[in-house]
């Protein structure tokens, strides 16, 4: 059995096949993993079942530093080699429809009756991945600007936030506000952006709730973008401001809510400056 590298003829092969593999998962089609690896290992250097095995996991660390979906039989490991990073980005850069895909959400029609999003406590009042762990997978997602990316995606952007509409409506009608349910508004949708925020919403009693929605398909402490003039007005409205950070959109979405200041939660790094001539 092989023991050395793997080679990046190698590492292609078995991101391509974890990729045919994760795309059935996530369209709920029946596949065998066993037949993937039956099929996989005779075009390898004479791998293991173990290690192949081990690598799936490895490729799972990779994608959740991505911020993508990854199979969840395969639970990450990480320490695994950039090499196999450099494999993954290059599938993706073979198959840019995979990170155009739509979200995989009910029809708009049928979000009115939405079940309310699970909301848990934000990633600094729960439990921190090991710092080895975490260095990894912040390290790929600078390298590879995750955060840009999804702010560059305007259907998973806007998927976002009609969630959110939904998940406020919702909220208020079972406190028993259909008064207040009435009055959500899709601010970034009827006014366009600029207001700094992109729902206006309402607590149940009353007072106002002016949030923010980023969204993700990846886990719960990929990075965001977040703009100046929503920094403005997260500082303008403290008591009314919110982030709602949606994340594992595309799976089961779940999310926290950030009360400003925001720099109590994450670290704010400047990643454009404007230039001006003298």
């Amino acid at each position: 059995m092989s023991n050395g590298p793997w080679t990046d003829e190698e590492n292609d092969l078995i991101v391509a096949d974890y990729f045919a593999m994760l795309a059935d998962d996530i369209s709920g089609r029946r596949y065998s993993k066993a037949e993937h690896r039956r099929a996989l290992l005779p075009l390898l250097n004479a791998r293991s079942e173990g290690s192949v095995e081990f690598k799936h996991q490895n490729i799972s660390a990779v994608l959740k530093g991505l911020g993508e979906d990854w199979i969840p039989g395969y639970k990450p490991a990480f320490n695994f080699q950039m090499t196999l990073v450099d494999a993954v980005a290059r599938w993706l850069a073979l198959n840019p429809a995979w990170l155009g895909r739509q979200p995989g959400l009910h029809p708009a029609a049928g979000l009115r009756e939405a079940a309310q999003i699970w909301v848990g406590p934000p990633p600094t009042l729960s439990n921190q991945p090991p710092p080895q762990e975490l260095e990894q997978m912040l390290h790929i997602a600078r390298k590879f600007d995750v955060a840009g990316r999804d702010e560059r995606n305007r259907a998973l952007g806007r998927a976002g936030e009609e969630r959110v509409l939904a998940h406020e409506r919702a909220a208020l009608r079972t406190a028993g506000r259909d008064d207040l349910e009435r009055k959500v508004r899709w601010v970034s949708e009827e006014d366009g952006d600029g207001a700094g925020y992109d729902i206006a919403s309402f607590a149940p009693d009353g007072l106002p709730r002016l949030i923010e929605v980023k969204t993700t398909n990846g886990w719960e402490r990929t990075p965001f973008h977040i703009t100046r003039n929503e920094l403005a007005v997260a500082e303008e409205h403290r008591s009314e401001w919110r982030l709602f950070r949606l994340w594992n959109f595309s799976r089961e979405p779940k999310a926290f809510e950030l009360h400003p200041p925001l720099d109590a939660h994450v670290s704010l790094t400047a990643t454009t400056f404007q230039a001006s001539f003298h």
